[in-house]
């Protein structure tokens, strides 16, 4: 996309393309042998939503209920999810993340981090700020 004007539909594809490569790289800086990445997406999801139901995670996760059940229960055996009762339908319970849980994620932050920062240090200033405002941007996108 050398062109100064690209189309919408050239855009998305260069953006989604670049946008999957460097999420790719990131999630390989996560300590190997640790949580899979499907775990650790629905971590984030309990960490980041709050307490949710097991629906209310597969949903959110976009997976079927009783794989969401077999990936909670990894969590759960872990001790990284605790299961409190519903308190209003007794029928149900609530996932939440535990200390444990939240620690374990903050680690993984942590690793991203260290990977991530010395190549933002290796950018020009005014690289850096233009992923900067190009984060504000995404962030506006991934809102609508």
């Amino acid at each position: 996309m050398t062109a100064k004007r690209v189309s919408v539909a050239q855009l998305a594809s260069s953006l989604r393309d670049a946008i999957t490569r460097f999420n790719r790289r990131v999630r390989q800086t996560r300590p190997v042998g640790d949580l899979t990445v499907t775990q650790l997406s629905a971590l984030t999801s309990l960490q980041l939503g709050g307490a949710l139901s097991p629906r209310e995670l597969a949903d959110v996760e976009r997976v079927q209920p009783p794989t969401m059940t077999k990936i909670v229960a990894k969590l759960e055996e872990r001790g990284l999810v605790q299961r409190t009762p519903h308190p209003t339908d007794g029928r149900q319970v609530i996932l939440a993340a535990t200390e444990a849980g939240r620690a374990i994620l903050a680690q993984h932050e942590r690793a991203r981090d260290e990977w991530l920062a010395p190549r933002l240090a290796a950018l020009t200033p005014e690289e850096r700020d233009t992923l900067r405002r190009a984060a504000e941007i995404l962030q506006k996108v991934a809102r609508a």
